[in-house]
């Protein structure tokens, strides 16, 4: 099962309108691929619908087909994360004690199964959808498609793992402070996270019922657009629906955080990606840096501010009567909201009215924002020892964009080394959603990004890319102790022209000092691949004044690397003129 091998909706509709396949046939091949992933990662669902009543449901789909019915999503399996009712399934919010039979299924849901869309089961999620990183759940943990070392993202993890294991089409997620953002980023996916109130949220169990969202899943941009035309539209019945409007934009200004508020915890790849995406966008729109300091402000109000408290109302009862039902993590962060006043809301309220009137006057001049999804990743043991501090940075470009009323598409932006997704989000005005599609449709056409790798069906192992310079080329008296490691090479290279290389005095073999100036020359070396313990023992043998860090190389891109401690330049003769140490060694 390869990373690639997805379900699209729009192909599996078009054949069963036109007979090419039928929905029976869908649903089969639906149930094998379910059971073949069970193996590997039965977390992704906390229910799932009887094998039989999905088979009864493709049948009267094909019967609805023969009848000579057009059925935009015809036989179109998908998945929705388990805070969204539906009938036959309990709704848990990945909580047993909370859990509970609806008699009617969500809004959403009910348009879904009427286009022909066939709802196969519910996935997991971050208790009552409160986290961004899919590791807060009795019901397992869901790791991320590609590497099962690092998180899913979240809340709506199970519903990205779904979708990226190719198990259905698409999936439901919902989203208030990135929910249906980040683990798309993270799982190489699309995220279409519409202007409130957009699709109806009546059957969705409330995170922050002024601020929630449902949101999808899916492979390509064409689905995510099949799926806003089912469910964009009013619901008299949602408190918080209201009319559909398509705002136009043009695309030609693009909003980026300015150079220094750009944020990134360390990552240097994700950072490269980045600049990389940008240039993308560069070559048809006007980048314009913005202080997006105003944006942070409105980001922390939603978890250090009185929106907790809107967290606290929607499971109040069970947080009164049984607190240790609720996950931990999920009860520290929403217990505090019990004991804020209202006067801390309103307070809230008019700062949060202040910032939303700065923004609302970016869109004079701007069409779009394109903000990293996230800045970086972490693995799951990280997240469970700093499970709120490493949540907050995930949640930094993403937790204004509700309490701001804007419209919210997570895209692709490339592969990390890791083989996690690293994506952009393109953020609008309210109401621009069908807007955002058309240019993100632009900004992938142009990336031209490399597919998704295999899935991790568990044998994948980590690796890391290091840079060498002098003795441990190849042919060079220290190689050995790479090909000893069983180091792979990646290929020929020089740096970024900010490197001046030194002949260590005294050095035996010799060796060569790398450091970095920004007067200095491109230098050649070698790049090669090991995995994490080969690495680790490789690092713990080189001696001083050398060390391993990071190499930026000719293309932007970073790797580790041989540096040298300053004391290396004593008596040593400076070389960066031969352009790397091939050519000192024959020159002498």
């Amino acid at each position: 099962m390869a990373g690639t091998d997805r379900l699209s909706a729009t192909v599996i509709a078009a054949a069963v309108n036109s007979g090419q396949t039928s929905a029976l046939t869908v649903i089969e091949n639906t149930l094998a691929r379910i059971a073949a992933y069970d193996v590997h990662q039965p977390q992704v669902w906390i229910s799932r619908a009887a094998p039989d009543s999905l088979r009864a449901a493709a049948r009267a789909i094909d019967a609805r087909v023969t009848a000579g019915e057009y059925l935009p999503l015809a036989g179109v399996p998908f998945a929705a994360k388990d805070n969204i009712d539906m009938v036959g399934l309990e709704t848990t919010a990945a909580c047993p004690a909370f859990a509970y039979q609806p008699r009617r299924s969500a809004t959403v849901i009910e348009r879904l199964q009427a286009s022909g869309a066939i709802c196969v089961g519910k996935t997991n999620l971050d208790q009552f959808a409160t986290g961004l990183v899919g590791t807060r759940s009795p019901y397992g943990i869901p790791r991320n498609a590609y590497n099962h070392d690092y998180v899913s993202g979240g809340s709506s993890s199970g519903s990205a793992i779904a979708v990226a294991a190719g198990l259905v089409a698409f999936s439901l997620g919902t989203d208030t402070a990135g929910s249906g953002r980040v683990p798309a980023a993270f799982n190489h996916l699309i995220g279409m996270k519409p202007t409130k109130g957009r699709w109806s949220t009546r059957g969705l169990v409330p995170a922050c019922r002024t601020l929630d969202c449902i949101t999808v899943f899916t492979d390509a941009l064409v689905d995510a657009q099949a799926v806003d035309a089912v469910l964009a539209g009013f619901d008299a019945e949602d408190a918080f629906s209201k009319p559909l409007a398509n705002a136009a934009i043009t695309g030609r200004r693009i909003g980026v955080p300015r150079r220094d508020q750009r944020v990134f915890f360390g990552d240097v790849h994700s950072e490269y990606l980045y600049d990389r995406a940008l240039a993308v966008l560069a070559v048809e729109s006007e980048l314009v840096e913005i202080d997006i300091a105003p944006l942070l402000e409105a980001a922390r109000l939603l978890y250090g501010g009185p929106w907790v408290a809107e967290r606290t109302a929607a499971i109040a009862p069970l947080l009164e009567a049984n607190p240790l039902a609720i996950d931990p993590v999920v009860r520290e962060v929403i217990a505090p909201g019990a004991v804020m006043l209202a006067t801390d809301l309103w307070n809230g309220i008019y700062r949060l009215a202040e910032i939303k009137r700065h923004a609302d006057t970016l869109w004079q001049n701007i069409d779009a924002f394109a903000f990293p999804t996230t800045g970086t990743t972490y693995r799951v043991a990280e997240l469970l020892e700093a499970p709120v501090a490493l949540n907050s940075n995930l949640g930094l470009y993403t937790n204004f964009v509700n309490l701001l009323d804007m419209a919210a598409l997570a895209v692709p932006a490339g592969v990390r080394d890791n083989g996690t997704g690293f994506g952009i989000t393109l953020i609008g005005p309210a109401d621009s959603d069908v807007a955002l599609l058309s240019l993100a449709e632009t900004y992938l056409a142009a990336a031209e990004l490399p597919p998704p790798p295999p899935l991790d069906l568990g044998e994948r192992m980590d690796t890391i890319k290091l840079a060498v310079v002098g003795a441990h080329l190849e042919g060079m008296p220290l190689h050995w102790q790479l090909t000893s490691r069983n180091a792979t090479f990646v290929g020929a290279f020089t740096t970024a022209p900010n490197y001046r290389l030194y002949a260590i005095a005294d050095s035996v073999p010799p060796k060569p000092a790398l450091v970095h100036s920004e007067d200095g020359a491109a230098i050649a070396l070698e790049v090669y691949e090991l995995d994490l313990a080969s690495f680790g023992s490789f690092v713990a043998e080189v001696p001083p004044p050398l060390a391993i860090g990071t190499v930026t190389l000719a293309d932007g891109s970073s790797v580790k690397g041989f540096v040298a401690e300053p004391r290396a330049l004593s008596r040593a003769t400076e070389i960066t003129h031969l352009g790397g140490w091939r050519a000192f060694i024959a020159s002498l």
